[in-house]
């Protein structure tokens, strides 16, 4: 995970408010860095500044972002941000002091993107301010580019659902991509499902004598494992974003997230048991699709949530969390569970 901290430390000489700008710096920063996106030619003013003296000077600049007015002392240490529409609207003889709002979101130039983007949401902020680690402002990331970074990330991680690698920059045109490419991004994680539906065969075949005394109990094996995977795939979509923009612990998530998924499989499980008892006859039939329902639904929503957190704690992006490796654990548990509850139930 980049680090959200820059270490650029080379202070700006001083200067007059009449002088304001960042100055130029050459610096290369990673890819889906806050860096990356960085803009420097931004409205600029200090404090002791009137509104009407503010709106003289960059009336007459060029820009490359003017979505707020950056506030800086005489060495470019950011103290905060006016939006330029608070500006307008603001009184001329008022001080930009009088305006400044001192919690205006700020990064590091080394702060992930997606990070980024999350901040800007959480704050209400359609910006964000970029200093160094001396609190100097090397610019702002400005709107557009959170848009882009907010859509970059989307189909990141739909490709991630589909068990796609990691989206790189020459690969983002997926469907224009030659097909020994797609083939590479793409065969990795199917082959994880490949090994993953041997193991599913294997306890199929395990539970052979209940299969054989009762036939009818194969009939339910699609059910038990598309409802799981359903579940656990709802629960990965929530999740996979929600470790980007929540602040919330993993234990109020889990509980609220175990204690829907029981709620979806219990009304599930209610509905499952009279369609099959009176469809085929067998009441102990009824219970056992019922309770694996049930219980593979618990299982599907803890897996669909411990798994993306668990990667990201590993320094691994919580995507890769979901599609393929979810998908193969979920199925060989609702498998497991359900033929363990059918032997159990029905001898």
């Amino acid at each position: 995970m980049l680090t959200p901290h820059s270490t650029v430390k080379s202070a700006p000489p001083p200067v007059d408010s009449v002088n304001l700008a960042i100055p130029a710096r050459r610096h290369s920063w990673a890819p889906e860095t806050a860096g990356e996106h960085v803009v420097s030619r931004v409205p600029l003013a200090m404090e002791v500044e009137s509104v009407q003296t503010v709106l003289g000077r960059i009336g007459s600049q060029a820009f490359d972002s003017l979505e707020a007015l950056y506030v800086v002392d005489s060495s470019l240490r950011f103290l905060g941000a006016v939006r330029l529409v608070d500006l307008y609207r603001a009184s001329r003889g008022k001080f930009v002091a009088d305006l400044v709002n001192r919690e205006y979101p700020r990064v590091g130039p080394r702060h992930d993107q997606e990070h980024v983007a999350a901040i800007a949401y959480r704050r209400g902020a359609s910006s964000v301010a970029v200093v160094d680690d001396d609190g100097h402002l090397l610019g702002e990331v400005p709107p557009l580019a959170l848009l882009t970074i907010l859509r970059h990330e989307h189909v990141e991680d739909l490709h991630r659902l589909a068990g796609i690698k990691r989206e790189r920059a020459r690969d983002r045109k997926a469907l224009e991509a030659p097909p020994t490419r797609r083939a590479r991004h793409r065969l990795p994680w199917l082959l994880v499902g490949l090994v993953g539906s041997m193991l599913a065969a294997l306890v199929v075949s395990r539970f052979e004598r209940v299969l054989e005394s009762k036939l009818a109990v194969a009939y339910f094996v699609p059910t038990i494992v598309y409802l799981a995977d359903a579940i656990g795939t709802q629960t990965e979509a929530i999740v996979v974003r929600g470790l980007s923009v929540s602040r919330l612990s993993l234990r109020h998530v889990l509980g609220g997230e175990l204690r829907t998924g029981l709620l979806i499989g219990t009304m599930l499980a209610a509905l499952a048991l009279p369609m099959v008892s009176l469809a085929f006859g067998d009441v102990r039939l009824g219970i056992s699709v019922s309770a694996a329902i049930l219980v593979a639904g618990g299982v599907a929503t803890t897996i669909g949530l411990v798994l993306p957190w668990l990667l990201q704690k590993l320094g691994s992006d919580p995507a890769f969390g979901s599609g393929p490796i979810a998908t193969i654990i979920q199925d060989v548990l609702s498998l497991v569970i359900y033929f363990t509850i059918a032997t159990t139930v029905l001898g």
